[in-house]
């Protein structure tokens, strides 16, 4: 294996690296890629976006299946969740993609190499060297050759100070292998895997309450989105404790009791069956050789330019691991394309922040890019604000799902779009117009004049763009 160089060496197979992977194979470019888990996917396809989907698909039919008499399907009695094969379809998803992802592999002529990868030093005369390690801490070491090195090593839950994980106390992991649906959850932490879990455990049945330090849920979307957020969720019987502060637990052999301090100063004590950590992600770089490098981690986290160069010449980071980016599945993708452009002299542009698209797949979802009202204002832009209700979308009544709204923050002179946040059906796929807008440079007139067919949930971006300047047809 020592004697092929490779073009490039990719550590991690996650969609970060994998994307990597296919697209340097798409150009000609002899790859490795370096996995040290028997399957490639990485936490998403494992762990994350893929099976959380799943289970937010399964609670979206439960949810409409409740409601079945209104839709005029009569005899169903009252549905009972089987939780086995709920897990059973999830797992045969993942199984799915997982297959997939070897025949890509093959396709593309990228070899696949089972071990930790490692960066062994700087480049000598050009050419990089990988320690690969087997599973097993006697696993047998090997050394691969590459022009360039892609680090795509991804990333772990978070946990609390003076916790750990166990099967009352959950990670985004644990919580996808629960023998059972809980009857009760708190969830640390309001980002997207709080709320997403949150929210598919409710519509399973299970009493939720949602600690948030911040001052409000999803604190990093709009303002305005927020408020939303907390209203559906109070309507769903899901109860928010934002500005608030977890204390303690303390086990029992049946439940755990959470200490809260709410954002009053008053303490209450929350007794449930589990308890969900969703306080985000932290970079996996600990063992991957840095410090053999010219490369200074901040907080585990790498320092890239535009092109993902790290400072050690001819090594690239890519994925949950890059300082400044958010940790998105689809960043990490577009990233890894980025680079396999670079290293193959082709066409690319760097990855703008920006135009990355947010998407949280609770129930209302939430779509946004670009810049908050409030982000806009603190930039000294003058802006006009545009706010469209689902309520007023045919198609939303149609499918039963009429709560949320569309904002547009555009540049109050020229009418360029500044960010777009939706909250809504189907807000995480309503999002991609936004994006392809803003990529376009769109003004918001030329999206008035833009065709959307009728009746659909895209009307509602029609209406939300025609909004901006007062003149929303169906508001």
């Amino acid at each position: 294996m020592a004697e092929t160089i490779y073009d490039v060496a990719i550590i991690g197979g996650g969609p970060a690296g994998y994307t990597a992977a296919i697209r340097a194979g798409q150009y000609g470019l002899k790859v490795a890629l370096i996995e040290k888990e028997s399957k490639l996917g990485g936490t998403c396809l494992h762990w994350g976006c893929v099976p959380t989907k799943s289970l937010l698909f399964n609670a979206e039919v439960y949810d409409h299946l409740k409601h079945a008499v209104e839709y005029g399907i009569e005899g169903l009695g009252e549905g009972k969740l089987n939780w086995d094969t709920i897990q059973k379809r999830k797992q045969a998803i993942i199984d799915k993609h997982a297959k997939g992802l070897v025949f890509l592999m093959k396709k593309n002529k990228v070899t696949v190499i089972a071990g930790h990868g490692r960066l062994s030093g700087p480049a000598k005369d050009g050419i990089h060297s990988v320690d690969v390690q087997a599973a097993g801490a006697d696993g047998e070491r090997t050394s691969i050759q590459a022009k360039n090195v892609v680090i795509a090593t991804g990333s772990d839950a978070k946990m609390l100070p003076g916790l750990q994980a166990d099967s009352q106390v959950l990670t985004n992991m644990e919580i996808l292998s629960l023998k059972e649906i809980p009857k009760s959850m708190v969830v640390i932490g309001s980002g997207a895997v709080g709320v997403e879990f949150g929210s598919i455990f409710k519509s399973f049945g299970t009493d939720i309450t949602v600690v948030e330090a911040l001052p409000r849920l999803v604190p990093n979307e709009d303002e305005d989105v927020s408020k939303e957020l907390a209203r559906v969720f109070r309507k769903r019987g899901i109860e928010s404790f934002v500005g608030a502060k977890f204390e303690k637990l303390e086990k029992t052999k049946t439940s755990v009791k959470v200490t809260i301090t709410a954002s009053d100063g008053k303490q209450m004590v929350k007794e449930v069956d589990k308890v969900l950590v969703a306080v985000g992600r932290a970079p996996r770089t600990g063992d991957v050789g840095l410090d053999k490098t010219k490369i200074k981690p901040d907080r585990g986290f790498i320092t890239v330019n535009e092109w993902m160069q790290t400072q050690e010449p001819g090594v690239y980071a890519v994925g949950d691991i890059v300082a400044g980016l958010p940790q998105l599945a689809h960043v990490g993708a577009m990233c890894g394309m980025v680079v396999a452009a670079k290293i193959a002299g082709k066409y690319a542009r760097p990855v703008r922040r920006e135009r990355i698209p947010a998407c949280t797949y609770c129930e209302p979802q939430i779509g946004s890019v670009g810049l908050t009202e409030a982000a806009a204002k603190e930039k000294g832009l003058q802006v006009k604000v545009g706010k469209f209700p689902f309520t007023a979308n045919s198609k939303a009544s149609i499918v039963d799902s009429h709560e949320g709204f569309v904002k547009i923050v555009a540049d109050a002179k020229y009418g360029e779009i500044l960010g777009v946040h939706i909250i809504g059906p189907q807000a995480t796929e309503l999002i991609a117009e936004a994006v392809t807008a803003m990529e376009l440079e769109a003004t918001v007139e030329e999206m008035m004049f833009t065709i959307h067919a009728h009746p659909t949930l895209a009307e509602a971006m029609l209406d939300g763009f025609g909004s901006v300047e007062n003149m929303a047809i169906n508001a």
